[in-house]
């Protein structure tokens, strides 16, 4: 059920986004734990879209107000700890908005954890009562890889898996 090539179109996208959405939720049926659900969720979305080379969540610290923390993530190495309003995820924690970045290199303040960033979306993860818990970072390797679609699906989907 993997998604094999990357398939610019919009419905295509769309519909690829459902699929594992309803593959996610199925596995993650009774599954109480934070960790395993952002692992599980990380590590199907890494196999999903083959431009994804970085998927992974960035947990806001309970120790220290305004900063995030690598959760469970896949690919290479990530940074450690991330300021609020610093770089991309740290931006999209300060202002709880999802943030679709076409080129890195253009992002005033990009965290270059890994080279081969061309692109990237953040999105803000909260719990059931709307709190802050997390953001999710997917990095690729070429400009231009995330869009609206991506927006919405991945809104959709973090809403579905830790919202609820």
């Amino acid at each position: 059920m993997s998604y094999v090539a990357r398939d610019d179109r919009p419905a295509d996208k769309a519909a690829r986004y459902a699929e594992l959405e309803a593959e996610i939720l199925a596995v993650l049926d009774g599954e109480p734990n934070l960790t395993a659900r952002m692992a599980t969720v990380g590590s199907m979305l890494a196999d999903a879209f083959p431009a994804f080379f970085w998927t992974g969540f960035y947990v806001v610290d309970p120790d220290r107000a305004e900063e995030l923390v690598v959760g469970p993530y896949q690919g290479t190495l990530g940074c450690l700890r991330i300021a609020f309003g610093r770089g991309v995820c740290g931006t999209a924690a300060r202002d709880r908005s999802t943030q679709i970045v076409e080129d890195v290199n253009a992002f005033p303040g990009h965290i270059a954890c890994d080279s081969r960033s061309a692109s990237e979306i953040v999105v803000p993860v909260h719990d059931g009562a709307g709190r802050l818990i997390a953001v999710l970072d997917v990095d690729a390797t070429e400009t231009g890889a995330f869009d609206g679609v991506d927006a919405e699906a991945l809104e959709r989907l973090m809403a579905r898996v830790f919202a609820a």
